[in-house]
């Protein structure tokens, strides 16, 4: 079976179970904060990947790393992965916990990338494009500076790209110019 269904499934028993005991968003907090623990120590992230770590070993660092900051059903939901020597898709699991969050919550997560960092007027535009384009209630919007687009914005939502960057409308222009229409041709 792949990776992202086992992971899948295992996120969405822990979503029921958080929602369930109604510590939902303590839950997502405890997973955010193992991502960005993977994210910010790579010894920690090639530790739940490594083979040759005994899983009782990388059962004891979790439970170090978040015994004092998570919920009590998330270190059971580590302590059953571990059990089950599945650490490795720990990272994976928190991603589509994530994901299916954002879901039960109506949450779309959209991507913007501007030259510049926007202000709270636009940032609202922005995110009541996002919610006319994606149909649900709730926006988080990931915002990155590129200073390669030149001006304008690129706007990400699922598999859908609204690019209205100066990069992009140059290449267009750069394009269209390379075909002469008005040379004769024989």
């Amino acid at each position: 079976m792949s990776v992202t269904r086992v992971a899948s499934r295992y996120a969405k028993s822990l979503l029921e179970l958080a929602v369930e005991k109604g510590i939902l968003k303590e839950v997502h907090q405890d997973m955010q904060q193992l991502l960005s623990v993977v994210a910010s120590n790579r010894d920690f992230a090639l530790l739940l990947k490594s083979p040759i770590v005994k899983s009782d070993v990388k059962a004891k660092v979790v439970k170090e790393v978040f015994s004092k900051s998570a919920q009590e059903l998330t270190l059971t939901f580590f302590d059953i992965i571990s059990r089950k020597n599945r650490e490795d898709i720990l990272t994976d699991i928190a991603k589509e916990f994530h994901g299916q969050y954002n879901i039960h919550q109506d949450i779309q997560v959209a991507e913007l990338t501007t030259t510049f960092e926007i202000n709270d007027d636009l940032r609202k535009a922005f995110e009541a494009a996002v919610k006319e384009i994606s149909g649900r209630s709730k926006v988080e919007l990931v915002e990155k500076i590129d200073k390669d687009i030149i001006g304008g914005f690129v706007l990400k939502v699922n598999d859908r790209q609204l690019d209205e960057s100066m990069s992009s409308k140059l290449k267009a222009l750069r394009l269209e110019f390379s075909s002469n229409h008005y040379e004769k041709r024989f």
